[in-house]
Order: C-alpha cells, then structure tokens, then sequence
C-alpha cells in the first residue's frame, strides 16, 4: 500500500463526496484520523483501513492500527467490522491464525467485532485485511488544534511498527547483513508495542492536537498535524527516541527510521502549562515519553534541526522507506 500524496487527495478524492450533512463535524481532510459524526449529544468517531503491508502478525495489526486512529479522538474504540479477503488456497488453519490475532487484539482493548465479511477474492496473492472501528465520546480532539507555543510531544520509540514488519518479513535479509539473530527477534517483538489506546485516552483532555504516525512515519505525522493546523513545526531530531535494534536494522538496509511505519508512537501538541500534568499521567501509566520540539506561527512545513542547526525542511508528502522495500520483495 502507498498512499495517495495530499495534493492528489484534495484533487480527484475530496471534491466527490456526495452530498453536505450537517451531523458530519471532521470529515476527509488531510491528516484527520477518523470521522467524527454528531450522534445525539455525542459523538461519534469512525475510521477504516487496510493492512497489505504486513505477512505475519496481520490480525493484530489489523485491530490495533484503527483502534488508535480511534483513539487519537479521545474517544475509546468499541465496535469493529473485518474484511478478510483471501487468495485461493488459504487453508482453514490459515484462516484461524488471523482471527486467533485479531480476538487477542480485541480483548485487550475491550472491543467487540460486530460484523464484516470474509471471501476467497481472485487475482490476490496474499491476505489483505480491511477494518473499521467506531467509538463513541462527550468530546474529541483533532489534528488540526495545534497551537503556537504548544511543544511536540512522543511517546515510546519511533518506528516500532516498521522495525518489526523488517525483522518479519526482511528477516533472511537482514542476516546476510550480518544483523544478529537475536536482534532480529527481539525487534520482532515490538509488534506488541504498536497500541496507542491507553496513552491517548489517558491525555485526551488535555492536548490540543493528537495524531497517530503510521505511513511516511514520524515526518509524514508531524507534516500531517501542521498542514491540518496551517503551523510550522520545529523539531530536534537529536530528542527523537529511537531503538537500538531500530537503528542497526535501519542502517543495514539504508533507510530512513523518520520516514518509516510508526504506529505505536502517539504524537500530540499540549501548551507548556499542561505539559508536567500530561508528563504525570504518562508516567504513571509506564509510558516513556519525549518532548521533541514546538509549534510556531509560519507556513506549514517541519523544520529538523540538529545540532541546533536547520538540516532540513520537509513540506511535502514523504514516502514510507519501509512500504517502498515491501513492494519491492513483494510486488
């Protein structure tokens, strides 16, 4: 999967949606995560997508990557619809593995699949995965409430979601660079750490912008919240946390961890006076955290500094490093 750039998406998808309703308060815009629908006096927060870029650990992925775009609302994710559509000759025992994933999923963030459809699709050569989760709050947060002045905060490690897609899936690879098995399997296991739910209930009431980097990784997010919030974001790369195993697997294949799947990382703009409230309740849920940069006033873009020098601007869409050595390998 690779997504369409921002300037397409405003081209040929947002000017054919149908007709205006007045109960639509976010609809499709760039760098929003989820829908938010007025539902009495609630809301109503639904998002939907795919997983194609993954081969093992699907079903879990599948559950935890709405669940958070869900959850980047304020809003607890509740009920789920799963699309299975599967290439011919997927067995039974196949079939099982997924969905064994995907209840494992459900049950730890207390959701419950409702409903969805499962077919053997011709012309497919492996298992994709479509999910919709739905949530209802008394309140919501967007992407697009970042303020100047606010300071950029990140929890956990950039990249999570990537490094354990390449440990997966690039594992033969990856030893013939001589990356240790045991590094290997311990960056594996950081699949476990792609869930954002607890965290972005946790400070929902007190940021004025969440967002969930997943494709294009940590920049495309960071990109994302500044076009939607029309503010400059100014960041210190050298404060961005990353993995050990993150940094020799991304060294050995030669890409980019910044721009590389980042589920499992919650980004979120709070103003200075609640950051050592929101650093608390972060604490106390076990949940390390880092304060990255800040919002300024100025033409949406991010400025990466290091070393406490500009070394680069990003303001156009990025390209995810790790999807782009997926399709690669597997077409």
């Amino acid at each position: 999967m690779v997504k369409l750039s921002n300037e397409a998406l405003r081209r040929v998808v947002f000017t054919n949606l149908g007709v205006e309703d007045h109960d639509v308060i976010v609809g499709p815009r760039v760098g929003e995560d989820a829908a938010i629908i007025r539902v009495g006096n609630g809301y109503m927060a639904i998002h939907t997508d795919p997983i194609t870029g993954a081969v093992e650990d699907i079903g879990w992925l599948a559950i935890n990557i709405v669940a958070n775009d869900i959850a980047v609302r304020g809003i607890k994710p509740r009920w789920f619809l799963l699309t299975l559509l599967l290439p011919h000759g997927t067995s039974e025992d196949g079939i099982e593995r997924i969905m064994t994933d995907v209840n494992r999923a459900l049950t730890e963030l207390g959701g419950s699949l409702i409903g969805g459809h499962t077919e053997i699709t011709p012309g497919i050569d492996r298992v994709i995965v479509s999910t919709t989760a739905m949530g209802i709050g008394d309140h919501y947060v967007t992407t697009s409430g970042a303020k100047p002045g606010d300071l950029v905060l990140m929890t956990k490690y950039i990249a999570l979601e990537g490094t354990a897609v390449l440990a997966s899936d690039f594992k033969n690879e990856l030893m013939n660079k001589g990356v240790p098995r045991e590094v290997i399997s311990k960056a594996k296991g950081f699949i476990k750490d792609v869930s954002i739910v607890k965290e972005a209930l946790e400070i929902a009431d007190l940021a004025n912008a969440m967002h969930d980097p997943t494709e294009g990784g940590l920049l495309q997010g960071l990109l994302e919240i500044a076009e939607a919030s029309n503010v400059r974001l100014r960041i210190d790369i050298d404060r961005v946390p990353i993995h050990p195993e993150t940094r020799q697997i991304f060294s050995a294949l030669n890409i980019d961890p910044l721009a590389s799947l980042s589920s499992g990382t919650l980004v979120a703009t709070i103003s200075r006076e609640r950051m050592h409230i929101v650093g608390t309740k972060l604490s106390k849920l076990g949940i390390n955290y880092s304060i990255i940069g800040e919002v300024m006033e100025g033409m949406p873009c991010v400025e990466v500094v290091k070393d406490g020098r500009t070394v680069n601007e990003v303001n156009r869409f990025v390209e995810d490093e790790v999807m782009r050595l997926w399709h690669r390998k597997y077409g």
